[in-house]
């Protein structure tokens, strides 16, 4: 006859029955607390989800704060350099303009020059306005980090 792998010892069976009675007080417990817990947060929404969605969105928050500082870095070169070339190669026109005795084109009649001054001036009001900053930014670096602040602060 086989032996019977319920029966245990007087003293194990008070034990097993203890687990038991506990698994079952602890499954109640689970059921309950599972159910005040979807009463409180409708939809799924896991606490520790939110909590782990609000530091990724910290975590991308300061990736695209640094993204943002190499992107006006580099905005600001483009601008340097074009400003260069541009007042470089109106400076040899001019010259040029000079040794062949033809009248030298003022920086009004010159529609590339103007578009020009006229965009970055556009910029740095846009800039100034949308920082709350209201004296002329005599910088381009500092025109760029008030860009900056000011995207931050908005976001």
């Amino acid at each position: 006859m086989a032996p019977d792998h319920h029966h245990h010892h007087p003293s194990t069976d008070q034990l097993v029955s203890l687990f038991h009675k506990s698994h079952h007080g602890l499954t109640m417990i689970h059921h309950r607390l599972e159910g005040e817990f979807h009463q409180i947060y409708p939809d799924n929404a896991n606490p520790l989800k939110l909590v782990s969605r609000i530091k990724k969105v910290l975590d991308d928050v300061s990736s695209l704060k640094d993204q943002c500082q190499e992107l006006l870095a580099a905005k600001q070169d483009l601008i340097d350099q074009a400003r260069t070339t541009l007042v470089g190669n109106r400076s040899l026109l001019r010259k040029m303009q000079a040794s062949m005795s033809i009248p030298l084109t003022s920086d009004s009649e010159d529609p590339a020059y103007a578009n020009f001054n006229q965009i970055i001036d556009e910029w740095t009001k846009q800039v100034q306005s949308a920082s709350g900053c209201e004296e002329p930014v005599a910088d381009a670096e500092d025109l760029n980090k008030l860009l900056f602040s000011a995207i931050v602060r908005n976001s």
